[in-house]
């Protein structure tokens, strides 16, 4: 793993790291749940290799990213967590990138393509589009779906949370195990990434999240009118492709469901041998060259190359 930054940026203080030369186009990848930066090990000296600079942050709530005002609400709304992506390269004086994501880093990669395509180029994500609504979330799906999402309910309890706290390494195993059966992972790989749940927010922004996408836990309300444009399904435009592996156990929605929500140049593809859930770790090869190929398709399209250099003002902005 490359060295360990830190930086001030937005409500957080992100733990990071920062491969490649300085003025290489940016790639920025984001991991999921329960997962953390080490799911890109592999990934990011392909992209390096390649003459890309590599940016990979810890989730807030995950590793050394941590709140710099103490009383900040620990919010996980999906609307935020892309917003700490935007404070992230505003930070590092990074204009554009292509970025890539799987779980809730697919959801991530997702709203800032679609919010934001002037600052993200093009877009890698596994499971194609997850972008969701409350209200969506509130219809029953059929049995067999409810249950791919147990713990969703199992953290609407208090016995949820007390329980997920106590247990976060035995949780995530199962999570890991079931959500890709076929990964044979071992111990070392595990107990690397299982060090970033002993983060002090990590429960309260596991447990907000999941809370919020049921409408059991209030969002900020500064984020509501973001919140209504990610209901309405906001297509994206930029250059995209997806990734489906052939083993993945977590709930996800069949590529049909998402294809007409891709407007721009867009590919998705299908991974064979028993690749899951956690795309990158376990089919890192397949995901770094998604990533180049998602970067090509913006060169061609025209535009500025995903660099740093100085961020346009208003770029950022929440509107």
């Amino acid at each position: 793993m490359p060295e360990l930054l830190q930086i001030e940026a937005g409500e957080l203080s992100v733990g990071y790291t920062d491969s490649g030369p300085a003025d290489g186009p940016v790639a920025l990848l984001l991991h999921g749940w329960p997962y953390d930066v080490h799911s890109f090990d592999q990934v990011v000296p392909l992209l390096v290799d390649a003459g890309h600079r590599v940016i990979v942050p810890y989730l807030r709530g995950y590793g050394t990213t941590t709140f710099r005002d103490p009383d900040t609400l620990r919010n996980g709304q999906q609307s935020v967590i892309a917003l700490d992506a935007i404070a992230l390269l505003d930070a590092l004086d990074i204009e554009t990138a292509v970025v890539g994501g799987f779980d809730w880093g697919a959801r991530t990669a997702n709203i800032l393509a679609a919010l934001w395509p002037a600052r993200f180029r093009a877009q890698v994500t596994a499971s194609g589009y997850l972008i969701g609504s409350r209200a969506a979330n509130a219809q029953p799906l059929p049995p067999a779906a409810e249950l791919a999402w147990w713990y969703q309910f199992y953290f609407a309890t208090e016995r949820g949370r007390e329980g997920y706290d106590r247990n976060r390494e035995e949780f995530a195993r199962l999570i890991w195990h079931t959500a890709s059966p076929e990964w044979a992972f071992d111990g070392e790989t595990f107990l690397r990434t299982a060090e970033s749940f002993r983060n002090p927010d990590h429960v309260e922004i596991v447990i907000h999240n999941y809370r919020w996408r049921l409408g059991l836990a209030d969002g900020d309300p500064r984020y509501d009118e973001l919140e209504e444009r990610l209901a309405a399904r906001p297509p994206i435009a930029v250059p995209a492709i997806t990734l489906e592996g052939d083993a993945n156990g977590a709930a996800h929605p069949e590529p049909s469901a998402y294809r007409s929500l891709f407007t721009g140049p867009y590919e998705h593809r299908e991974l064979t041998g028993g690749i899951g859930h956690n795309t990158p770790q376990e089919a890192p090869d397949a995901f770094a060259r998604a990533m180049l190929d998602a970067a090509r398709l913006a060169d061609e399209q025209g535009g500025p190359v995903a660099r740093s250099g100085a961020a346009e003002a208003g770029a950022a902005g929440v509107g």
